[in-house]
């Protein structure tokens, strides 16, 4: 492993403060210069950053996240699609129906009918309406106590596209109890490589800990690479951002597991996610879990 502390890309703290900035601002007028500024960089430099960090341009990534707020309102309010469009920064209700036809495949009238809330579900539960799951394609509900939380779909809560997914704590619970909302796989296609797992995270009220985790075994179920963001932990409340981490996947890799692990109350939405190879000089973020062994047995009579 190189560097020997886990670490982030140098540039990842800002684009967080960055994405924090844009969603503060979604309402408002903003450009690749308002943000750039904001970083301290030029919009050249910034613009090669954020495309690098988040896999789109900042104009591109504005617009998903205005017309992910246009998709919610759809479903969730009876606002009429002129004054949706307007909130979302467009001139006209023309130019808004164009966009959101060119990202969803249909126009924002027949996407309201076609998957209003109230298809999904009958009831909301203060205020907040949801579509439960008891199964999402490709993901696991495991950890200490997964009997005392609930993963599921909530096209209500977005950050790009119809729906996000969700964990949340519905019991009470004794302290440490955990669960993770997660998915496994082989990892032959991604064996010798360096890969990063990144994807958008948002939290209301957790009281313990939240992160994203990512973990590489061999065939005995050694574990050979870790990260759980147990360094930097995502708390209480907090809105959309990105987070990553980054493992090596050795030549004895087998299995390669990865999800949100949510420790104690509190619920957390997730979106967004990108698994891909990076190079060499991109920091791993792996937790050193490893000791030094003595060579002899040491300080039986427990004076020392």
């Amino acid at each position: 492993m190189e560097g020997g502390h886990p670490q982030l890309s140098r540039y990842q703290e800002m684009i967080q403060n960055s994405l924090i900035y844009i969603e503060n601002h979604l309402h408002e007028e903003i450009g690749l210069e308002d943000v750039a500024s904001q970083a301290l960089l030029s919009p050249y430099h910034y613009h090669r950053v954020f495309r690098e960090e988040v896999g789109m341009t900042v104009v591109d990534y504005i617009r998903h996240r205005r017309m992910s707020l246009a998709s919610i309102a759809l479903r969730s309010t009876d606002a009429g699609i002129l004054d949706i469009s307007l909130a979302c920064g467009f001139e006209s209700q023309e130019a808004f129906t164009r966009a959101f036809r060119k990202m969803y495949g249909m126009p924002p009238g027949r996407f309201r009918k076609l998957f209003d809330l109230k298809l999904f579900t009958g009831k909301t539960r203060g205020g907040e309406i949801e579509m439960n799951a008891a199964a999402i394609k490709g993901w696991m509900l495991t950890g200490s106590h997964p009997q005392n939380y609930e993963m599921g779909i909530d096209p209500a809560e977005v950050h790009q596209g119809k729906a996000s997914g969700y964990l949340k704590a519905v019991t009470p619970m004794e302290p440490n109890e955990f669960a993770t909302m997660m998915q496994q796989f082989r990892a032959d296609k991604y064996v010798g490589k360096r890969m990063k797992l990144s994807g958008f995270v948002k939290t209301d009220r957790v009281d313990a800990f939240c992160g994203l985790w990512m973990r590489v075994d061999n065939h005995v179920h050694d574990v050979l690479q870790f990260d759980n963001m147990h360094d930097r932990p995502i708390t209480g409340t907090q809105p959309w951002n990105q987070y990553s981490i980054v493992l090596d996947v050795p030549a004895e890799s087998a299995v390669i597991s990865f999800g949100v692990i949510l420790n104690g109350k509190g619920k957390v939405w997730v979106d967004s996610f990108r698994f891909e190879e990076v190079d060499k000089n991109t920091p791993v973020t792996h937790m050193e879990t490893e000791y030094e062994m003595s060579d002899e047995p040491l300080n039986l009579s427990f004076e020392e």
